[in-house]
């Protein structure tokens, strides 16, 4: 592995030895663009080296000497491709140098018109800081970002699948104004396709518990437009669970909301979502224990 930094740190000095003498006057008439080539070269074989010794931050460093010598040159699709290679190592160590590598990278994509790049590009930063960082809003507005470059590009379904990460996230951000608001958009657009209808009613339930957050009134008003944009929805556990969690808060029954809960959760497993949002509405009997 020593082996390996050893060539790549030789390889870099050799890149910058040839990039020096294209800046003197002769170097310029003569093979300015080819030593340029070579230096690239250079950069790229060091940070394969690098990555072999687990170098992770010097390979990044590498690749992106390589991507900015191919900007400077026009060679755009070459100049992003180092891009996302730099990004990729720095995953491993800084998140944040990851991310300015692919904002460098949807530059270049959203400039040549390669808008599905650029989102899945926006994708990865949005699962970065999702996973890695654990910065929710950054993550939500490159989700946001995503799903508006997938729209553009009628993919649908990749839209969608990030303005539900959206939508997760700005219900555990108590941003349940806009989580509803995509719950209700992607169970609507679920209704119009015959392999999609069945997953409604899942987001009409979300919803309905985001709206329940705010207050049992507009869970009430919502799950009544559920039922008659989605006839199924009522036949549902999650339509009957809501109901009776609604009947419950306005009779400030604490033990039967947890038993009610519980039992559920026996039948269908609710994951660490379903889990935290229920217990926020839980905690509304134990703040207001005067409302009934």
């Amino acid at each position: 592995m020593a082996d390996n930094e050893q060539k790549a740190l030789q390889l870099m000095a050799e890149a910058e030895k040839k990039l020096g003498s294209t800046k003197t006057f002769l170097g310029s008439l003569f093979g300015g663009s080819s030593k340029v080539d070579d230096a690239v070269e250079c950069y790229q074989r060091a940070a394969n080296l690098f990555k072999m010794a687990k170098k992770w931050g010097n390979a990044g460093n590498a690749f992106c000497e390589a991507a900015n010598l191919h900007a400077k040159a026009g060679s755009k699709h070459d100049a992003a491709t180092n891009y996302v290679d730099a990004a990729n190592c720095y995953k491993k160590t800084d998140a944040n140098e990851a991310a300015s590598c692919l904002l460098k990278a949807i530059e270049i994509y959203t400039d040549m018109g390669r808008f599905t790049m650029a989102a899945k590009h926006h994708q990865s930063i949005a699962e970065m800081y999702e996973s890695e960082a654990m910065d929710l809003e950054r993550s939500v507005h490159h989700y946001e970002q995503a799903a508006d470059y997938f729209k553009g590009e009628e993919s649908i379904s990749s839209a969608n699948k990030c303005l539900l990460k959206v939508a997760q996230y700005a219900a555990q951000l108590k941003n349940y104004k806009k989580a509803i608001q995509i719950y209700e958009q992607v169970a609507m657009a679920s209704l119009e396709s015959p392999l999609l209808k069945y997953s409604a009613k899942e987001y009409f339930f979300r919803a309905a518990l985001c709206n329940l957050c705010v207050d049992s009134l507009n869970a009430q008003h919502a799950i009544e437009r559920y039922n008659e944009q989605y006839p199924a929805f009522q036949d549902s556990r999650e339509y009957k669970l809501i109901k009776t969690l609604i009947d419950l808060l306005e009779e400030q029954n604490v033990e039967g909301f947890t038993d009610t809960v519980k039992e559920y959760d026996s039948i269908s497993r609710l994951d660490q979502w379903y889990t935290t949002i229920l217990l926020r509405i839980k905690k509304q009997i134990n703040e207001n224990p005067d409302l009934r």
